[in-house]
């Protein structure tokens, strides 16, 4: 397979997941919003909340419109580009996408209407039932979505059908509880809060600046920091039990993302090059300073971990790969008319199928992710993350001693702050997903096996459309949204 058609499958769909996580993570985060305005207008009969709640509720509607149809092009090209992948895991990846297509999807939909075009035709109690609901609907959507995600990071509860040359789930629950998804889902959906904290922080201070809507300004900067902050504090959280599941069971993760080529006990943690916090990252991978996490170099020649297991050296899990690959050419081949020959490569295969993935590697360093991309997207995470964090205790400080009205400088670094929160997202994704290269399955399936018999041209044509159509889409949807916020909620005259 030319490196050149990998290349463009990878960057058409990193383009298209890039651009589809700019409208989860504020859907995520600005339904609960919604939803905990609405809650205030039901219990208090106050009608500045309906109309605050009506307000949040349209710009959440803008984004939710928008990020369905990048949705549906995201899953549209695992069949297109990726369709050795689909081949292979689809009895496992299709279940949880079907799952959140019929269940999570429709009902986060079906509540969508009641909440949006139901004020005043339902009781208020059923409005605010649809509205938590459709809340509730997205988080489920976006936890199955991450159930397919983090089986491909972690793959459990399946089993290699060699008759079919196709994995196949074993077990339901294992893939649903797989512990990789849930901390994947915590992180992503309360990071999801606080985009929508300071999405909403900065177009409240827009109004501010604008002089206008002061009362509604303060009242949604108030809701949202209480939101983002829960958020930022349960992401901190679901952080350290990610990263204790990534030294687990992607090492070579944790080493990029520390650029550590030697590793050992008492690990420590890079702030930067040259700056280090002695035995934190054994502190924060292990949860013990003398936990030993190995380093790149000792992934790459082999090394005992904390469970006292041998880990091979990647060279000979190529060649253990390779003779997984043997033997199961040979079972296929054999197994109509030498049943005896079938069994001994059968049991071969078996004895070597756990390394299957790496017999389809050049090299060892194939292993190895684009370290610089992968150390320093986690710096940007975990910096903007630890800034936002600041903004939104100063923000809720201010705003409740209704002081922030008067601190224009405040103001615009929660503006400009809006831009920074995406890119503290797409940073910790980049994390995630360059950080596990080359697998598309992790020690399974590796990128190049995965893709689809496209030519190169294909792929590129393709990229550049879908280019252009994302562009037009965000343009559009930009200009619908500063069209509302410019409008505003309309409560003070």
């Amino acid at each position: 397979m030319e490196a050149s058609l990998i290349d463009w499958s990878r960057l058409q769909f990193a383009v298209t997941a890039a651009y589809h996580w700019i409208f989860v993570p504020l859907t995520l985060g600005l339904s609960i919003i919604v939803a905990l305005m609405e809650s205030i207008y039901v219990a208090r009969g106050d009608e500045f909340w309906k109309k605050a709640a009506k307000f949040w509720m349209k710009i959440f509607a803008i984004n939710f419109a928008v990020g369905i149809a990048t949705g549906i092009i995201l899953e549209f090209e695992f069949g297109t580009n990726w369709s050795n992948y689909s081949w292979f895991v689809g009895d496992i990846f299709g279940a949880p996408l079907a799952i959140e297509g019929i269940f999570a999807f429709f009902m986060e939909s079906t509540f969508f209407a009641v909440m949006f075009f139901g004020w005043n035709k339902v009781s208020k109690g059923f409005h605010l039932a649809s509205t938590w609901l459709t809340a509730i609907g997205a988080s489920l959507s976006a936890y199955w979505i991450l159930v397919a995600n983090g089986w491909m990071q972690h793959p459990v509860g399946t089993e290699f059908n060699v008759d079919t040359v196709r994995s196949e789930m074993v077990s339901f629950w294992a893939v649903v509880s797989n512990p990789v998804a849930v901390s994947k889902f915590f992180h992503a959906v309360f990071s999801g809060w606080m985009t929508a904290a300071v999405v909403v922080a900065g177009i409240s201070c827009w109004y501010f600046l604008k002089r206008r809507e002061a009362k509604f300004a303060y009242s949604s900067i108030i809701v949202a920091c209480c939101i983002g902050l829960a958020g930022g504090f349960a992401t901190m959280l679901s952080g350290d039990s990610s990263g204790v599941h990534i030294a687990k069971y992607q090492p070579m993760k944790l080493a990029a993302a520390e650029g550590l080529q030697d590793g050992g006990p008492k690990a420590p943690f890079s702030i930067v090059p040259g700056v280090e916090v002695p035995a934190m990252l054994s502190i924060l991978a292990t949860h013990s300073v003398d936990g030993y996490v190995p380093g790149i170099n000792d992934i790459l020649n082999g090394y005992t971990d904390n469970e006292g297991n041998t880990v091979l050296p990647v060279s000979e899990k190529m060649e253990r790969g390779r003779q997984a690959i043997a033997s199961l050419k040979s079972y296929r081949e054999n197994r109509d008319n030498d049943p005896e020959a079938a069994a001994q490569s059968m049991a071969d295969f078996r004895e070597n199928e756990k390394y299957m993935g790496y017999g389809y590697l050049d090299k060892p360093e194939d292993v190895v992710p684009n370290i610089p991309l992968v150390f320093w997207s986690f710096r940007v995470m975990v910096g903007l993350g630890s800034f936002l964090m600041l903004l939104l205790i100063v923000l809720a400080w201010t705003a409740w001693k209704k002081k922030i009205e008067k601190l224009g400088w405040l103001q615009w670094i929660t503006i400009f702050s809006i831009p920074l929160v995406y890119v503290c997202g797409q940073a910790g994704w980049i994390v995630a997903e360059a950080g596990r290269q080359p697998w598309t399955i992790q020690d399974l399936l590796p990128v190049g096996v995965s893709v689809s018999s496209l030519s190169t041209a294909a792929v590129q044509t393709t990229f550049f459309v879908f280019l252009a159509v994302f562009a037009l889409f965000l343009i559009i949807e930009l200009s619908i949204m500063f069209k509302a916020i410019a409008k505003g909620p309309e409560i003070e005259k």
